[in-house]
């Protein structure tokens, strides 16, 4: 079987970075409220940027470090659940943007789960008949807030990052297993980006708030606890691996408290569980591969080591891909 590898990785994030106190003017509540529950600090914050401008600046990123040409890429999947349009696609507008014209490209949605649904996405790609990948999570959540609403706005932050892709004619792989799984029926506990019936003939009458964040935060603790250390125990299995034998786990960074009750479960120690949720709040299908990046780039995340990364979310889903880096 045709082998893959993570070649490079990249990060975009907005300038202008929102702390705490700072939402004090929007809603009541203060740091010591949003750290205590969340252990977020501070949040990336787009006054101008949109999606495709991140995704677009973690692609050139990319490209530069690892020195590839935009036409060496057969394909560009962007991992969004904010896109600047229905149509085109994110991704079509970063292939435009970058000159990637031997490129396909397009969008998938899997919410905080993106970037691992991603990643099995572009797997089955290089293993058929691909050589050459780009996979990016992007996105712009502040304009899906209602700044004024506590229980939401406090969490979300925007960015991008990414990974170029290739394969690995040697046979070996860095992707040893990957477990997804959709609770449908569970969809309604998180929703954002409602798109009403809006013509002429339309009957209906649908509260416009409803395009804001709504999350059910008792449900999806409850969810996450439960389901990604079930998935990530399906995954190390699948790789015939032991829980120990994982260097380290890059979750999807939605609250601290959720990471270190995840940890607890699977009785590994904390030191394993890497976190920036402080400095970037929630950025949904951008938040492993911007930590994942960041750990790369910090060294604590080195070749030969073999890491969980695992995403909660929207849908609702759950994602883990174990790989060795």
């Amino acid at each position: 079987m045709t082998g893959i590898q993570i070649v490079q990785t990249a990060n975009a994030v907005p300038e202008r970075t929102v702390p705490n106190d700072e939402l004090n003017a929007y809603m009541e509540t203060s740091d010591e409220w949003i750290s205590s529950r969340t252990g977020i600090k501070q949040r990336h914050v787009a006054t101008g940027q949109t999606t495709s401008d991140l995704c677009t600046l973690v692609a050139q990123k990319l490209l530069a470090e690892a020195g590839w040409q935009a036409c060496d890429l057969d394909f560009i999947i962007v991992a969004t659940m904010s896109p600047d349009y229905m149509t085109p696609a994110t991704a079509a507008i970063v292939q435009g943007r970058i000159g990637a014209k031997n490129a396909f490209a397009f969008d998938l949605n899997a919410a905080c789960s993106g970037f691992i649904y991603g990643l099995k996405v572009a797997e089955g790609l290089l293993q058929v008949a691909d050589k050459r990948g780009m996979l990016i999570g992007g996105e712009v959540l502040s304009k899906l807030l209602d700044w004024h609403e506590r229980s939401t706005a406090v969490l979300f932050g925007d960015g991008a990052a990414g990974v170029l892709l290739e394969q690995n004619l040697t046979g070996s792989s860095a992707f040893l297993a990957t477990d997804l799984q959709t609770f449908g029926e569970l969809g309604d506990r998180l929703t954002a980006g409602y798109q009403p019936v809006n013509s002429v003939f339309a009957t209906d009458s649908t509260d416009p708030h409803q395009r804001y964040f709504e999350m059910d935060g008792r449900a999806v603790y409850k969810f996450a606890t439960h389901q990604v250390p079930e998935s990530i125990m399906r995954a190390v299995q699948k790789a015939g691996l032991l829980v120990q034998d994982i260097d380290y786990f890059i979750l999807h960074q939605a609250n601290q408290r959720i990471i270190d009750q995840i940890a607890k479960r699977l009785d590994q120690p904390s030191h394993k569980f890497l976190s920036n949720v402080a400095n970037f709040g929630n950025t949904s299908a951008a938040s492993i591969p911007i930590l994942l990046d960041e750990a790369i780039q910090r060294g604590t995340i080195q070749r030969g080591q073999t890491i969980a990364l695992s995403g909660f979310g929207g849908g609702l889903t759950v994602g883990t891909q174990i790989i060795k880096y």
